[in-house]
């Protein structure tokens, strides 16, 4: 384990550049692309959840579902933290299969107190659903959410956030259409 206990699969968001839900559909030798990356979080966490609106998944997990009718990430992390009791969690988009083992220990190495969020930053930009998200980001949350700014990348500028950096865009590959979806099927049957 990596001296982080929780870690959270965000799959809630709309796909609608996809056409289907991404969090459903198949991949490798996976039913869904959620139980790929919540089987590989597995391996490296004690708790793995997924934050969803809704318990859409047929495999054995705890779904945090939103606790709020608007639909954003950050609607996830503030639902997460008044959820669980854990003081830091992992986070990463369902549709980000590339983020591997190394890469998540890079992140961690880097978590120390002073910080509110330690986060993924790759050439193309931040990476806000691949990071260690903490307590401590609550209050921002609910005032960006006051606001009804929903924008992570807002937040993380706010927060007292440690940017780490990749020299690559293609661990944090999205699958948003099915082009990168079929490349990335692809990929992994080479594997």
């Amino acid at each position: 384990m990596i001296g982080v206990a929780t870690a959270v699969i965000f799959a809630g968001g709309k796909s609608s550049r996809m056409g289907e839900d991404k969090a459903l559909l198949p991949f490798a030798h996976y039913p869904t692309l959620t139980e790929f990356q919540y089987d590989k979080l597995s391996t490296l966490f004690d708790k793995v959840y997924i934050s969803a609106k809704e318990n859409k998944f047929d495999f054995d997990c705890i779904v945090i579902q939103d606790n709020y009718t608007e639909d954003s990430p950050l609607i996830g992390l503030i639902s997460v933290f008044e959820t669980l009791k854990a003081e830091e969690v992992f986070i990463l988009s369902v549709d980000a299969p590339f983020v591997n083992k190394e890469t998540i220990e890079k992140l961690l190495k880097h978590n120390e107190s002073k910080f509110d969020v330690v986060v993924a930053e790759s050439p193309s930009g931040v990476q806000p659903l691949c990071g260690l998200y903490k307590r401590s980001i609550l209050p921002l949350a609910y005032t960006q959410l006051e606001k009804e700014n929903h924008r992570l990348g807002d937040l993380l500028r706010l927060a007292n956030t440690l940017f780490v950096e990749f020299d690559e865009d293609d661990p944090f590959t999205n699958l948003n259409h099915p082009k990168e979806y079929q490349q990335a099927l692809k990929t992994f049957e080479n594997h």
